[in-house]
């Protein structure tokens, strides 16, 4: 069932539990009253200091601009803050909004964090006032836990001494697994999507992985139900005639008994819904060029345990390179936002990762288990997290007169998804030791970076962190637990045995359980890697720029992988058994063939179709060619109301027939990402049914603009990211030069029912 909050959880009760520093603390909840509700939380403390996190919630009239007032107790000191101006006169605490989150509406949340000193003792506030007024609506202190004799250790590594402003965290509480033989997943909410269709709403909503049979749905518009019996097909209504902007909730039926109520429906009156972001201001290179700041590649998590996604958005500045072209960058920025718009933190790379498709890949998702995602990416000298913490040396400056970054420290970090604090840094594994022993010696293919997440164990998602692939070929698996980052497995093709898997790796990635044990494997370009670090298979066909793992053919057992390849002694595309290898077909040797895809476009022939740039036509499962090639050759999404997939290439939509392309969509005021790749910031299954949204910026990156589906499907399927192949291929689209996700199951014409997932929600 969806999702209740934690804060509503805590105010549903006169006591509860809260995880505080390490310790479980109990809560008491006040009784609600109009005005406004404090939620404190000291979220960590050492020997004289503390980090604590604040929640204000505005239960009156919308306000422009808010002051949140406390008197500490024991003579505490507020140090640093963030997400709010903070000052204090004597044991008198201001904090006042900042730009960003200065409007807070009826009944809306923001949040702000700070570290403090104490000495003696460090109770928290006995109250708090929101522009005057006394908050009684839920003041939640925490009693922190006893102070420890010694601090823990820093989150930066040796050798770099973190700034005094950087507190060393308290050691989490310990994060168990889900129950033997099922997997971790993110408990969501309904995602709840009205959009505009003609003169109706088409409303649609997610069926969860969990409720597989006996739940049906009511919904609501206003407190008028609209369906005259239970929902239980496909988990979309079209309301005909019904106003835009009407409000809708829905409810489950279980076993006859409707369930408590979805939160209101997300509206798209235009088919879409803008996501406001907040530019970075451009500035200018030692070598004097100017740039400006574009929103870049989107991944989606739920950062905050609300079952809702959140945006985590990275910034490119206009001079970003390739890893061929010299030059200085502008800093790379990692921002995460709420649907409405809210700027949570802002991560700031620094000089010392330069800004690229190659060399920034972010991972989102809930590495630790305790329902709240984390983000993680490489990280180096002078990056600053999204609580201001200094990561090394701040003052430090790496790039040589190319602009490249060849010398210097190299980390890896696990960020607090909340916050943006650094919970976790560690270096990067490999380190780049001779930089001309990966290829070249100015710093091209020694930065060729790679990310993604896996469930290696069967269980619970691994971080994965890789460097190389034109020739020496570094995967390296971490696990994020208990608050810290451990090593589980590092895969070097310079090792004995793993030869094989030189040159092979393309500038992507995929994760699949080719082999069906229950474990997920790393699809490295033409070789695989098992869930333990070995060596599965390499076909030795090379590097290429594309490919794609899933059930392409559904009349086989057991997955698919089709890949085009850059080296022209090779074939130009392949189609092979995922779990072997074994090549099934292949097309003839022609040259660099840039790109290719593979899912069911058309009805005509089962299973998925494949094509590539290089090669004519449309080929079916067995290589045959089955007609015209597609208008595009980039990515696919799920967009009308058939299970067969569309065609998404920069900002349209198109429907493949074999006379020729329907448009589906043409994207209004949006730009595409990456240049001549002209992808999405991001696509995916991320509201409403499961047919998948589209992210693109706006041409003035002011906004993320979301489009869904305004067609009615009569396809019941649960939300695709609880398929977790598709999941974690949400999770490295971002990687390198992006391609589409797929599920572990067969979805297109003449699909049977998806396989129960074996998930565990949390």
């Amino acid at each position: 069932m969806p999702r209740t909050t934690r804060r509503a959880a805590v105010l549903a009760a006169a006591t509860a539990t809260a995880l505080v520093a390490g310790t479980l603390t109990a809560l008491t909840a006040s009784a609600a009253a109009a005005g406004c509700r404090v939620d404190y939380r000291v979220t960590n403390q050492w020997t004289g200091g503390f980090g604590a996190d604040v929640t204000v919630t505005n239960l009156g009239d919308p306000l422009t601009g808010w002051t949140l007032t406390w008197s500490w107790p024991a003579g505490q000191q507020v140090t640093q803050a963030w997400n709010a101006t903070v000052s204090q006169s004597g044991v008198q605490v201001t904090a006042r909004n900042v730009d960003y989150n200065a409007t807070l509406g009826t009944n809306a949340s923001t949040a702000f964090g700070f570290n403090g000193s104490w000495a003696g003792s460090n109770p928290s506030p006995a109250s708090f006032a929101l522009n005057g007024t006394t908050c009684t609506g839920a003041t939640n202190p925490t009693t922190p836990p006893p102070s420890p004799t010694t601090p823990p250790p820093p989150t930066t590594p040796p050798p770099t001494t973190p700034p005094p402003t950087t507190p060393p965290p308290t050691t989490p509480p310990p994060t168990t697994p889900p129950p033997a033989g099922s997997m971790q997943a993110e408990n969501l909410d309904r995602g709840l999507v009205s959009v505009r269709s003609g003169s109706a709403n088409l409303v649609s909503w997610r069926l969860l992985g969990t409720e597989t049979s006996g739940v049906a749905f009511n919904l609501y518009r206003g407190t008028t139900r609209v369906n005259s019996s239970p929902i239980t097909g496909a988990t979309n209504y079209l309301d005909s005639g019904a106003p835009s902007g009407a409000a809708y909730t829905v409810r489950a039926v279980v076993d006859g008994v409707e369930q408590a109520p979805s939160a209101m429906a997300s509206q798209f009156p235009a088919g879409y819904l803008d996501v406001p972001l907040q530019v970075p201001s451009g500035g200018s290179t030692p070598s004097g060029e100017a740039y400006t700041y574009s929103a870049n590649d989107a991944s989606v998590g739920d950062l905050d345990g609300d079952g809702r996604y959140e945006f985590v958005l990275k910034w490119d500045p206009s001079n970003a390179k390739d890893n061929s072209q010299s030059g200085y960058t502008g800093n790379v920025y990692v921002d995460a936002y709420t649907l409405t718009g809210t700027r949570l933190w802002r991560i700031d790379l620094g000089r010392n990762i330069r800004a690229g498709a190659h060399y920034t890949q972010f991972q989102v998702y809930d590495y630790d288990g305790d329902g709240r995602a984390e983000v993680a990416m490489k990280t180096a000298d002078g990056t600053r997290s999204g609580t201001g913490q200094v990561i090394g040396n701040a003052s430090a400056d790496h790039r040589n007169s190319s602009g490249y970054v060849l010398a210097g420290p190299e980390y890896l970090t696990m960020f607090d998804g909340r916050t943006g604090a650094a919970l976790s840094t560690v270096n990067y594994d490999p380190p780049r030791g001779t930089v001309s022993s990966w290829g070249d010696n100015y710093g091209n293919r020694v930065d060729r970076f790679l990310a993604a997440t896996a469930y290696l164990d069967g269980q619970r998602p691994s971080l994965v962190m890789a460097r190389g692939y034109y020739t020496r070929a570094v995967i390296a698996a971490w696990d994020f637990r208990n608050g810290s980052l451990t090593r589980r497995w590092t895969f070097d093709s310079n090792t004995s045995g793993n030869g094989a898997a030189a040159g092979q790796g393309n500038h992507s990635l995929s994760v699949a359980d080719v082999d069906g044990d229950g474990r997920q494997e790393i699809v490295y370009g033409a070789a695989t890697i098992d869930d333990n670090g070995r060596l599965l298979w390499s076909t030795g066909h090379g590097h290429g720029d594309a490919g794609h793992v899933g059930d392409l053919d559904p009349s086989r057992p057991g997955l698919e992988y089709f890949k085009v390849s850059e080296d022209g002694s090779k074939p130009s595309s392949w189609f092979a058994d995922a779990r072997t290898g074994q090549i099934l077909w292949s097309t003839p040797t022609g040259g660099d063939n840039g790109r290719g895809v593979s899912g069911d476009i058309w009805a005509g022939s089962p299973g998925a179709e494949s094509w590539s740039s290089a090669v004519s036509g449309l080929a079916n499962t067995r290589g045959q060619n089955v007609g015209r090639k597609p208008s595009s050759t980039n990515f696919l999404v799920w967009w009308d109301g058939d299970p067969v997939r569309e065609l998404l290439d920069a900002t349209r939509i198109d429907k493949y027939g074999p006379s020729g392309d329907t448009r589906l969509l043409t994207g209004s005021g949006v730009a595409s990402n990456n240049g001549t790749k002209a992808t999405p910031a991001l696509s995916a299954d991320i509201l409403g049914d499961w047919r998948e949204e589209v992210v693109w910026r706006t041409t003035d990156s002011r906004a993320l603009r979301i489009y869904s589906t305004p067609t009615v499907t009569d396809t019941r399927v649960p939300t695709l990211m609880h398929d977790l192949q598709y999941r974690t291929a949400v999770a490295w689209q971002n990687t390198a030069y992006n391609q589409p996700p797929h599920p572990s199951f067969f979805l297109g014409d003449g699909m049977a029912t998806p396989p129960t997932p074996r998930i565990y929600l949390r």
